[in-house]
């Protein structure tokens, strides 16, 4: 029998743990803040921003946002970045994605402190993932090992199948799931015959940005799907990589979209800003 994974609820049992243990830090007479960075005018970027300081707040965690206009220089973005990285206030710097054409995102991501890098994106936590050891994972791809973690599936051993392969999210996810255990295969939209790929997987992870690309007809009975994907159809609809309702009744779990990772993600980096404090203290 399918089970939807509710990522809406195990993201909030998460966020009252963090919550209790930033009201701990509190009584101690300690904050616990994350800045976050927005330039230019993007509407899907501020939807994104705003919930990630609504949850901020939700969890007592300090957040600063800057927003700035998206003519402002590289130079300046680099100079507010380095001032952040020697605020003693600061626990976390978060710069939104994507930024102007004219501003090198690598060199900006690059200019964050690693010990403040809560989106694990610094190529020195990039680099540690590789041996298992980074300060930070990534958020989608630890909300996604957390969501494993929370239906009890035994990694060791699985056939596990990444579709796709972004810095972002499909290399650190097959890196964990290795890390885990797990026989891992990554594929992207230009792999050939997909199908004889996930028709053997235990689990898939969709995270290539094509809408409704998996179908029932992908995968074996019993496959649990995680899906990464956000795409919005012609109508406004969104929806996700997996073709949830024609999936439903053949896999044994399924992430929805939206409720599924999305929520998990702004949780994690959350996690990650309470677990940056212990380097700062």
């Amino acid at each position: 029998m399918t089970q939807i994974i509710n990522g809406n609820e195990l993201a909030k049992n998460i966020r009252l743990e963090i919550l209790e243990k930033v009201q701990i830090r509190k009584a101690k007479g300690k904050s616990t803040t994350l800045a976050v960075i927005l330039v230019g005018n993007d509407p899907a970027s501020h939807v994104y921003v705003n919930n990630k300081v609504k949850a901020c707040k939700e969890c007592e965690i300090n957040s600063i946002l800057e927003t700035y206009e998206s003519d402002i220089t590289q130079d300046f973005l680099l100079h507010r970045i380095n001032e952040l990285n020697n605020d003693k206030n600061v626990n976390g710097i978060l710069v939104q994605l994507p930024l102007p054409k004219h501003i090198d995102s690598y060199a900006v991501l690059e200019a964050i402190s690693p010990i403040k890098d809560v989106d694990g994106f610094h190529i020195a936590n990039a680099g540690a993932l590789m041996t298992g050891k980074p300060i930070f994972k990534p958020c989608t791809p630890y909300a996604c090992m957390k969501i494993l973690e929370s239906i009890n599936y035994e990694l060791k051993g699985a056939n596990a199948v990444i579709v796709g392969a972004s810095n972002i999210v499909g290399k650190p996810i097959s890196m964990l799931l290795l890390q885990a255990g797990a026989t891992v295969t990554i594929c992207n939209s230009k792999t050939k015959d997909l199908k004889s790929h996930t028709e053997k997987a235990d689990i898939i992870v969709m995270a290539v940005g094509k809408p409704n690309m998996l179908k029932s007809e992908h995968i074996k009975t019993g496959a649990i799907v995680i899906d990464v994907g956000i795409n919005r159809l012609d109508n406004g609809k969104l929806c996700g990589d997996a073709d949830f309702d024609d999936l439903k009744n053949k896999v044994s779990y399924i992430t929805p979209v939206p409720g599924g990772v999305g929520p998990m993600t702004i949780t994690m980096l959350l996690q990650n800003t309470l677990e940056a404090t212990q380097y700062q203290d």
